[in-house]
């Protein structure tokens, strides 16, 4: 696997692969790599000829008082399970490569709509600066296709967004969550948790269950929204957003039937996500 900081290192290990016609694929992260992220590059890895993963903790998505500076930085623990998941380029660039005039009147996407509400509203500026990475991260890599998890259910919809307004010639590959035994969604955020927070924490994603239980069932959604709140707040969270939208995060309608629950909430320091897809009965 080739480690890259620089730009122009990446143009150079990639200009063969582009030259012979190769398939690309880019996984961007953060780092403190779990086995979700993993899924992403095994699902590049299986459609593509060369994986790109990137490893950049990106100060445009935090807001803030957010916890830029407390971010696990594990480079060579991720390197080392990149190298063993398959990929073949690891681009990890600084942020002066990648800000380098740095982050005064610096040029940022903004995609209305789908980053509005949500994650949006309880983070101001986040998408913003996920979707001016992710663009430019685009540009360089050049891929065909690009890896994000489903877990962050509204960032993906930014991304898929941003990728048809501005032309962008990639396919936009959305992986399943993966989750532990006991059903909490993987997260870099869940080292936060303390054991007995560990404990509480796959509560939301059984609270989340049975509320997609009793929507398909056709119970009327504000009821159901009332009770998980409700059922958040005794199990020992503070919820942030719990909301019911259809797949592409519009309100539900009275013919709405592909829909999505979305949670946000508190556990102590972590701020944990989740989403469940469902049916809506006619």
């Amino acid at each position: 696997m080739h480690t890259l900081q620089t730009i122009e290192a990446l143009d150079d290990c990639l200009a063969g692969p582009r030259r012979r016609g190769q398939r690309i694929a880019l996984v961007p992260t953060m780092g403190n790599l779990h086995a979700g992220h993993l899924a992403l590059v095994h699902h590049a890895r299986r459609e593509a000829d060369l994986v790109v993963t990137s490893l950049f903790v990106n100060p445009l998505q935090f807001s803030p008082g957010e916890d830029l500076d407390a971010y696990p930085r594990t480079f060579a623990d991720d390197r080392a399970a990149l190298e063993a998941a398959g990929c073949d380029v690891l681009f990890a660039p600084s942020t002066r490569t990648l800000y380098p005039n740095g982050l005064d009147g610096l040029t940022r996407v903004q995609v209305p709509g789908v980053s509005e509400g949500l994650c949006g509203g309880s983070r101001p500026g986040h998408f913003d600066g996920v979707a001016t990475v992710v663009s430019m991260l685009l540009h360089l890599v050049a891929p065909h296709l690009a890896c994000f998890g489903e877990k962050d259910y509204q960032q993906l919809a930014v991304i898929r967004k941003m990728v048809a307004d501005l032309h962008i010639p990639v396919e936009i590959a959305g992986v399943p969550i993966v989750r532990a035994d006991d059903g909490l969604a993987l997260s870099s955020r869940n080292g936060y948790l303390s054991p007995n927070e560990r404990t509480t924490a796959p509560k939301l994603y059984r609270i989340l269950g049975a509320m997609r239980d009793r929507l398909a069932r056709g119970e009327v959604p504000a009821n159901v929204l009332d009770d998980g709140h409700r059922a958040l707040r005794e199990a020992g969270f503070t919820p942030d957003y719990l909301a019911l939208r259809d797949t592409h995060l519009a309100p539900v309608e009275a013919d709405t039937r592909d829909a999505v629950l979305l949670a946000a909430a508190y556990l102590g320091p972590a701020r944990l996500i989740d989403n469940l897809t469902l049916q809506l009965p006619a």
